[in-house]
């Protein structure tokens, strides 16, 4: 997980997540330099499993994502957003369908402030489906819903600069390498509101100028071939 002044909604996904987790299992925050009560709140749970990350001043959701990455030890890694609600299977059906494949994407639901759902799929609204070109023109991988096996990241890591985002990223190497599964079911609720940390991000990016758009993508494809024959 990713932090960022995140006080307002923190503790609802915290504790949807560690509802769901087992003893041995580990959330690690890395937190971007909060200025509110972020930091307070997740020391308040006193939990273990909890690993707080709060050294580094990123000024960026993806760079601070890649450090919560790169400090996780699992075998199995889920991505989470601060402000959203995990249901109370998302763990264990994405687990199941790990069992078949190196990374995940499961739907959502679309919810407001209150978590009023606005919209039943998220894979609906957006079109999301696999391929790479498809990724390439519109992104189906949202972050918060995506998890993959450790062996990814020798491909993953380090996120490029000058990416638009870092789900993007990810999406696009899955195509490239592995099997991306979409689970259809909802397991989660993406609360939608006007401080979404990598929200913002991914809406300028929508509403970039038609030349701004072929450079962020010209900028992608060319880190993509840098990491194809870096690998190579």
């Amino acid at each position: 997980m990713a932090t960022y002044n995140g006080e307002k909604y923190l503790k609802v996904q915290l504790d949807s997540i560690l509802s769901q987790l087992k003893v041995t299992d580990e959330v690690i925050i890395s937190d971007d330099q909060s200025s509110d009560d972020t930091l307070e709140i997740i020391k308040s749970y006193k939990d273990s499993r909890i690993r707080l990350l709060t050294d580094k001043k990123f000024a960026s959701p993806i760079y601070n994502f890649e450090n919560a990455i790169m400090n996780a030890s699992g075998d199995i890694i889920f991505l989470s957003d601060q402000d959203d609600l995990w249901l109370p299977s998302k763990v264990s059906d994405m687990l199941e369908a790990l069992n078949h494949s190196d990374i995940v994407v499961s739907n959502c639901y679309m919810g407001d402030e209150q978590l009023n759902i606005i919209k039943e799929s998220y894979f609906a609204w957006r079109d999301s489906k696999k391929g790479f070109v498809k990724n390439i023109i519109r992104n189906s991988y949202l972050g918060c819903c995506i998890a993959f096996k450790r062996k990814l990241l020798h491909r993953l890591l380090p996120f490029p600069k000058h990416i638009p985002m870092h789900d993007m990223w990810i999406g696009l190497i899955s195509e490239i390498y592995y099997k991306p599964v979409f689970l259809q079911k909802q397991l989660m609720i993406y609360r939608r509101h006007g401080g979404n940390v990598t929200t913002m991000s991914a809406d300028f990016i929508s509403t970039s100028t038609l030349f701004n758009k072929f450079k962020f993508r010209l900028n992608l494809l060319a880190s993509l071939l840098g990491r194809v024959l870096r690998i190579i």
